[in-house]
């Protein structure tokens, strides 16, 4: 048979990390089995030459992990959770994008990724394909959804970054915006130890007027910026005589911290982890295209009553 869509293989899937496996790759061979899939069809490629099978494995895993079937402690291993467990002890016949909505960390993940596709761009206001949707409307959709997953995936790699390797990634990022002229030579880093709370600074001109001082820290996703995080760093930019910083984190600021801000006269950027991931896709800092769709329409001009000879 023809390979199933994602959402058709989710139940066999689970099943699998309930067996043990650790790996989509690992659970491959059972989906084929189960599937009665050819090894012809198992060849079948995407047109940016990807597997398909392993394709759409991959996003049936995606899926389950934000409803929090599955969680993965590292890139690339995947264990069954609890309420994975519970979901298989139910004997469901199925598993799809309509089961998982009965999950809150489902729901708040589509949640999510409505609002920081809507504040950067005019794309879906929906991260699940809906069959009623225009061809635009679903390639738009279908953007969101795989720029929601890009984004968890740049955090996942984020938390696992040597911590001075993060500090550098932060200057890339800056210096593809446009700051210190968009040269990374206007940019260094400071010393691991003694920085005084500063991990980087740009300069924004030539000979080193004005500066931009870069504090970054790589939290747990738990672990929120703290009112204090953010004082100490006020402290440090007092101590340079600065008056502009950039506190990035990937985690998050507390109502605390973000308040804390109103109070100061310092031009001070908080970016949270989401935020940083919609940058660095944006900037292009550790990601790169992987295929391009060109769509295109009747030209009215060369139609037009003087378009043709």
């Amino acid at each position: 048979m023809a390979i199933p869509d994602y959402q058709t293989m989710m139940l066999p899937l689970l099943r699998e990390f309930a067996a043990g496996k650790t790996r989509v790759v690992e659970c491959l061979p059972a989906l084929r089995r189960e599937f009665s899939i050819t090894e012809a069809e198992a060849e079948e490629l995407l047109p940016n030459g990807g597997p398909l099978l392993s394709n759409r494995a991959n996003w049936a895993r995606t899926y389950l992990g934000k409803a929090g079937l599955l969680r993965s402690p590292k890139r690339g291993f995947h264990q069954i959770t609890d309420l994975g467990r519970k979901v298989l002890a139910s004997n469901p016949d199925e598993i799809s994008n309509k089961t998982l909505e009965q999950f809150p960390a489902f729901v708040e993940w589509k949640q999510d990724s409505r609002k920081q596709e809507s504040s950067d761009t005019s794309l879906a206001s929906a991260t699940v394909l809906v069959a009623d949707k225009t061809p635009e409307d679903t390639i738009e959709t279908a953007y969101a959804v795989l720029s929601a997953a890009l984004r968890d995936e740049l955090l996942a790699l984020l938390y696992e970054m040597n911590p001075i390797r993060f500090e550098r990634l932060i200057l890339d990022l800056l210096t593809a915006m446009g700051y210190g002229k968009g040269d990374l030579s206007n940019s260094h880093m400071t010393k691991a130890s003694g920085d005084g709370g500063i991990d980087g600074i740009i300069y924004e001109d030539a000979l080193g007027l004005d500066a931009v001082y870069i504090q970054a820290k790589r939290y747990g996703a738990d672990n929120k910026v703290s009112r204090p995080a953010i004082q100490q760093f006020v402290g440090s930019l007092n101590g340079e005589g600065a008056t502009k910083g950039v506190f990035v984190t990937t985690s998050d600021f507390s109502a605390e911290a973000k308040g804390f801000l109103n109070k100061v006269q310092h031009r001070i950027v908080l970016i949270n982890g989401q935020e940083l991931a919609r940058l660095m896709i944006r900037y292009d800092i550790g990601v790169r295209g992987r295929m391009r769709y060109v769509l295109k329409s009747v030209d009215e001009e060369y139609f037009g009553e003087n378009g043709l000879v």
